[in-house]
């Protein structure tokens, strides 16, 4: 550029020259004094020119060093990104017609909605923080909303808000209130109804072929109450592939401390809300048989529990077989639940096809009934029967369905009755 410049501006002087005819000797070497100056100029500029690319060459090494340097230490992507790109956000909502007939009972028909919305922050050092709403009342497994009472407004709780810590690979520590994580096979609730989100502490481990979860979960906390109850399970399975099925199994104990105390939910004079299980009075007299005195329950629930799954396909059909089993160390007899069943197909996109079978014994002290499916059999244990679903997928997020119970209830109190109950359901989930 410098050359360039210096041949212009000679041009230009010697055509200046030639159109004025003869310059002065004086009138030269001023002309001459001035070229020097623009070419000493021209010299300071291109060397700022050069100093100007030696700082962006180093600039551009540095950057480059620090994204190499954030890349061997393993900083987490999400550290340098914006606030919103932590966030993730995931929901459903379904529309559900059921009706319910009860051996004895009129027949009970009803529309119901639920809705729930989840934000998770994935935040430094591996650690995520969850909240979740969900829509229903204080029952703690359902968060169905019954509509009705002439278009009023419907409650919405609080159905998760935890901590997960991924201190290294394949450990999380859990804290607050929680989704489940129980492994349950055939995603069949025998033990827990899926709904159920407990409140404590949990854990969840799995490395290749081993994993183990763990809860630590406060049914009631309030010392100041008498039925505060504390409970506690570890689970450990094994995952495995032979001849081209995938299999799971594991075993599992639960601890919780109930005996002598009265229900964490509902009215502790009323046996019903004991769901199931067995509940007296003081000295040991049956649960309801004086009027206003309060009741406990007779038995802690020292569960031991075996399970197994096998995954495989028949044609282009996913198909899973699952077994669980579930006996209460404590009491002497009706301490045991089963259940057997199978899933074929899925419904992840338009047009597939998803049906699930099982059949469930849950006799009345095999496990905590308040926390155990609020649909089989109204809820609760000292039932048993069939369960039925079919499912359709309409897109990738919406699915219609149907489920129906045949079962039988209050099987060991003498009191046995027929329930029949049919669900038909429209659900559409988004992430």
């Amino acid at each position: 550029m410098k050359k360039t410049l210096f041949l212009l501006t000679l041009i230009s002087t010697l055509a200046s020259v030639t159109a004025q005819a003869e310059v002065t000797d004086a009138e030269f070497d001023e002309l001459r004094a001035q070229l020097a100056a623009v070419s000493q100029r021209l010299e300071e500029l291109a060397a700022e020119n050069a100093a100007l690319k030696n700082v962006q060459a180093e600039n551009a090494n540095a950057v480059a060093a620090v994204q190499n340097r954030v890349a061997d230490v393993g900083i987490p992507a999400a550290k340098a990104a914006s606030w919103t790109d932590r966030i993730r956000m995931d929901g459903d909502f379904r529309y559900r017609y059921e009706t319910i007939d009860v051996e004895d009972s009129s027949m009970r028909r009803r529309n119901r909605i639920r809705a729930r919305a989840n934000m998770k922050a994935d935040l430094a050092d591996n650690v995520q923080v969850g909240f979740g709403l969900a829509t229903g009342g204080d029952d703690p497994v359902s968060t169905n909303q019954t509509l009705g009472a002439g278009g009023s407004s419907k409650g919405v709780r609080l159905n998760l808000a935890y901590m997960d810590w991924e201190p290294v690979d394949g450990l999380h520590l859990i804290a607050g209130k929680y989704k489940n994580p129980i492994y349950s096979a055939g995603k069949q609730p025998l033990l827990f109804d899926s709904d159920w989100t407990p409140e404590g502490l949990a854990f969840t481990y799995e490395r290749d072929w081993f994993f183990a979860n763990g809860i630590a979960s406060f049914l009631e906390s309030d010392t100041r109450r008498s039925n505060d109850t504390f409970g506690w399970g570890l689970q450990v399975g094994a995952r495995g592939e032979v001849g081209g099925a995938k299999l799971t199994g594991g075993l599992a104990y639960y601890s919780l401390d109930t005996q002598g105390k009265a229900t964490t939910f509902g009215d502790p004079t009323d046996p019903g809300d004991f769901f199931g299980n067995t509940a007296v009075e003081s000295g040991g007299l049956p649960c309801g048989s004086t009027a206003g005195e309060g009741c406990v329950y007779l038995y802690d629930y020292l569960l031991t529990q075996a399970f197994a799954e096998a995954s495989f396909k028949i044609g282009e059909w996913p198909t899973v077989v699952f077994a669980d089993y579930v006996t209460n160390n404590d009491p002497s007899d009706n301490d045991t639940a089963w259940t057997l069943g199978a899933r074929m197909g899925q419904t992840k996109d338009r047009g597939q096809y998803q049906f699930s079978y099982y059949y469930a014994e849950k006799e009345a002290d095999a496990m905590l009934g308040i926390v155990t499916d609020s649909d089989f059999a109204g809820g609760g244990t000292d039932n048993t029967g069939h369960f039925l679903q079919i499912n359709v997928g309409i897109n990738k997020s919406w699915t219609i369905g149907a489920q129906y119970f045949i079962n039988e209830r209050d099987v060991a109190s003498g009191t046995k009755s027929d329930y029949n109950r049919l669900m038909l359901d429209t659900q559409w989930k988004w992430k």
